[in-house]
């Protein structure tokens, strides 16, 4: 099987979650159009027909290439990394 290579992954992740938070604090029509872009981008990506199927592979995957990470107990999930980096599911 192949796999999505991580760093167009999370690029994706971060571009959805910015237009995300762009169309909550004003909606654009161009911003929402590219949203829908985005996200079936991210869906076809990572072989779902669900967009939060996608983000949690997509998180799964991002995980999965950190390797070693400690997670830290709590809700969330929070993961963070070796330079104290946290890495928060995107999924908004």
């Amino acid at each position: 099987m192949l796999m999505p290579d991580p760093k167009t992954v999370r690029i994706l992740l971060t571009r959805y979650a910015t237009l995300k938070i762009a169309q909550a604090e004003r909606e654009r029509a161009t911003a929402a159009r590219e949203l829908e872009d985005v996200s079936y981008t991210l869906c076809v990506l990572m072989g779902t027909t669900s967009l939060q199927d996608a983000i949690a592979k997509a998180d799964a995957l991002l995980e999965a290439g950190r390797g070693g990470t400690d997670t830290a107990g709590g809700a969330g999930g929070t993961v963070v990394g070796k330079e104290g980096e946290t890495g928060l599911s995107l999924a908004v």
